[in-house]
């Protein structure tokens, strides 16, 4: 069962900032008026009370989210509107990013969102051709993915016998090396060079084909050309689905122990 992180802290700092500011509005001057009239009690009376020294404490809620506050507060600006940490748990974008890679996405690359219902209230720029994009899977809306982006809105892409296509145009992809059963070739995107790796047999059933992308929509593909779940089996990604870009490796974990060899931009 996967935890929905982003909804856990919204609602941690929803919570705590709601009882912060209760106590600040409302508990305080209440509290502060009873210190004062025992103060003054025990001024007359000359000596003071067992519970005299609590009379002016915060309740223990009322302490813990004082403390925790800002910070869930700065977490979740950062996290919701700058940068948030993903790891990567499959094979599909290799050999960019490998299984074990954290990384590190841009979140306002594509625009400023609100956090949990994706909203973009910000509209800040739009996802080009190479870019690796993390998204929503368009089938439950939930499960993040990552991808590179192939096709932009109104783009015409064909996938036949290893061969990319985008608006008739062959996409160039030069020899680097042989790694059976698969080939690492270096693909020319325009903008973008960037490394892949292509299948020596058939491509899968459902791999192959040609597709137009729709407006308000993006065709993506993983760098492990022929073992990706990609846009070619189950369509292009809405524009609401958009996560961010992105853009670089700080750590990688393998059996457990953490590596920095891998640490740097991604391609």
């Amino acid at each position: 069962m996967d935890i929905d992180f982003p909804l856990i802290l919204v609602t941690l700092t929803f919570a705590t900032g709601l009882i912060w500011l209760a106590d600040w509005l409302f508990l305080r001057s209440r509290r502060e008026a009873r210190a004062t009239e025992t103060q003054t009690a025990t001024a007359a009376g000359g000596h003071a009370g067992e519970d005299d020294s609590d009379d002016d404490k915060a309740p223990y809620l009322v302490e813990l989210s004082r403390s925790f506050f800002p910070v869930l507060a700065i977490v979740l600006v950062l996290r919701s509107f700058l940068v948030e940490p993903f790891q990567i748990p499959s094979g599909s974008m290799l050999p960019t990013l490998k299984v074990g890679d954290f990384i590190l996405v841009n979140k306002f690359s594509y625009g400023l969102r609100l956090p949990v219902i994706g909203t973009k209230v910000v509209d800040i720029g739009e996802p080009e051709r190479g870019d690796v994009m993390v998204f929503k899977y368009p089938k439950d809306g939930e499960t993040n993915y990552i991808k590179r982006v192939i096709g932009l809105p109104g783009d015409t892409i064909s996938y036949h016998d290893h061969t990319l296509s985008i608006n008739g145009e062959v996409v160039a992809s030069d020899f680097v090396a042989t790694l059976p059963p698969v080939e690492l070739r270096e693909e020319d995107l325009g903008t973008v060079k960037h490394q892949i790796l292509r299948s020596m047999g058939r491509t899968a059933p459902g791999g192959e084909g040609e597709w137009t992308i729709p407006q308000g929509q993006y065709f993506v593909m993983g760098d492990n050309r022929d073992n990706s779940n990609d846009s070619r089996y189950w369509g292009t990604v809405p524009e609401h689905l958009v996560v961010g870009k992105a853009f670089a490796i700080w750590m990688h974990l393998d059996s457990w122990l953490p590596s920095f060899d891998r640490v740097g931009l991604i391609d």
